[in-house]
């Protein structure tokens, strides 16, 4: 039996159940208490980003985990490994995804009309701050990790008229970006997207004090992951219009809750965590994971 734990193409759903038992239940990191009861008997779990993969749940019985996206911070990948449980997550199925939305985003924050709703439907015509915009031809790109969704991210801003700097400490080469320092790229970037994953390293990395250094007018994407960016810090900042705008696709604590600290600040972009989740990406992702899953448990192709 194969445990399904969030929302997945129903189309590959019904490809694994036509070669075994499925419990598909997309709303189970809602009740985590069933969690485990859920997986006990299980040889496969398939999840996204919220079901916590770790504690007791990992003595459950199950052989391989799928992760439906790139991101393993919800996966004792130690714990695991140490079992003799597969992890494997859909690299480079969400790429596409999560670099248009990083550039398209990019040049909504910059271009700053798309803010101007309420005004208009309160009866006022804004059209001399609307028209205050700037193109994104032109500007920095600023990426800080230069993995493969940030390497999409740069041809994408290139293809725009962008130029391109990039920071990482691992990378192996800067194919299509300049390679520049932390504090270099801050001070430079037009627009400063973050392509790291969440470690004791960088929880916090984008804090007051990289908030002040970014260049004046800059706006910051953060499609990676929740915790990176010091959420209070970044709503003072555009309160403050030190920074032109924002976009966090990803938070400390998802779903938000009543005590967020996003409640009317200004030229701020929120989405639930969606960057990498477009129906063509979707297919992708579960199409990769769903035959990966059924190769290892030796379902029919």
């Amino acid at each position: 039996m194969i445990l399904i734990t969030e929302f997945m193409d129903e189309a590959w759903v019904d490809w694994l159940r036509a070669r075994t038992d499925i419990d598909y239940q997309p709303d189970l990191p809602d009740r985590p208490d069933d969690l485990a009861r859920s997986a006990t008997g299980a040889a496969a779990l398939i999840v996204r980003n919220r079901t916590q993969v770790r504690g007791d749940l990992l003595d459950t019985g199950f052989r391989v985990v799928g992760r439906l996206g790139v991101g393993l911070d919800n996966i004792d990948t130690d714990g695991c490994r140490a079992r003799g449980i597969e992890v494997i997550p859909a690299t480079g199925a969400n790429t596409l995804s999560v670099a248009e939305y990083v550039v398209t985003t990019a040049a909504m924050l910059l271009r700053g009309a798309y803010f101007m709703r309420p005004a208009m439907e309160a009866g006022d015509w804004p059209r001399g701050p609307a028209g205050q915009g700037r193109e994104i031809a032109g500007k920095v790109l600023g990426l800080l990790g230069y993995g493969a969704i940030a390497r999409e991210a740069a041809r994408l801003g290139r293809a725009l008229g962008m130029s391109v700097i990039a920071h990482d400490p691992f990378a192996g080469d800067f194919e299509g970006a300049e390679a520049v320092t932390r504090d270099a790229l801050l001070a430079r970037a037009d627009v400063v997207s973050l392509h790291v994953p969440l470690t004791e390293e960088t929880k916090g990395l984008i804090g007051a004090g990289a908030l002040a250094a970014m260049k004046p007018g800059a706006v910051l994407v953060n499609a990676a992951r929740g915790g990176i960016v010091d959420e209070r810090a970044l709503c003072d900042a555009l309160r403050d219009g030190r920074l032109a705008g924002a976009a966090l696709d990803c938070f400390a604590t998802e779903p938000l809750g009543a005590e967020n600290p996003f409640a009317d600040v200004p030229n701020l972009i929120l989405t639930p965590h969606v960057g990498g989740v477009t129906a063509e990406a979707n297919a992708r992702v579960s199409e990769m994971i769903a035959r990966a899953v059924a190769d290892r448990l030796d379902l029919p192709a």
